[in-house]
């Protein structure tokens, strides 16, 4: 498919295509292309990422969850290999939230490299996004054990990682 960068813009341009319509929950209503290239970010400049399947894998990584967008249509245009990472980061969106959650904590440990770098920053992204648009009195964090949930944490230590990733 060519050269790594055409590869990137590929995958940055499919998902701008089919999140179009889709805005952040942030006051400001984002555009939520923004989420999946900040994901990339994340991973190119504070992880040192260079991987092309990790960081087109990034850039889709929402594309099945919240949108018409198959697996196999990820698969037609990127590869197995992406294809595999986006499906190992995808939510299974009929189940109930809290049980996804549960899921995603279950199986964390066994994810791939790739996989859990992705995840990773998906979540540090959403952590800082939240602390941008966070109340003054912080928010509370449901965890996943047992279908209860713990007190809130404000998760200020995750926010500023130097080295979270190495």
């Amino acid at each position: 498919m060519g050269s790594e960068a055409a590869q990137l813009l590929e995958a940055a341009d499919f998902a701008a295509r089919k999140h179009r319509r889709q805005r952040r929950k942030d006051p400001e209503g984002t555009p939520y292309i923004n989420h999946p290239i900040g994901v990339a970010r994340i991973l190119t400049h504070e992880a040192g990422v260079t991987d092309i399947v990790v960081l087109q894998a990034a850039l889709l990584h929402d594309t099945v969850e919240d949108t018409d967008t198959t697996l196999d249509e990820v698969e037609l245009h990127f590869g197995a290999q992406v294809r595999g990472l986006v499906e190992e980061v995808t939510d299974d969106k009929t189940l109930p939230k809290l049980e996804r959650k549960r899921l995603q904590v279950e199986q964390a440990p066994h994810s791939s490299p790739g996989a859990k770098l992705v995840k990773l920053a998906d979540k540090l992204y959403n952590l800082r996004d939240l602390k941008r648009c966070t109340p003054e009195d912080g928010f509370h964090v449901p965890w996943p054990e047992a279908g209860s949930t713990k007190p809130g944490w404000s998760g200020r230590a995750l926010l500023r990682p130097s080295r979270i990733f190495r």
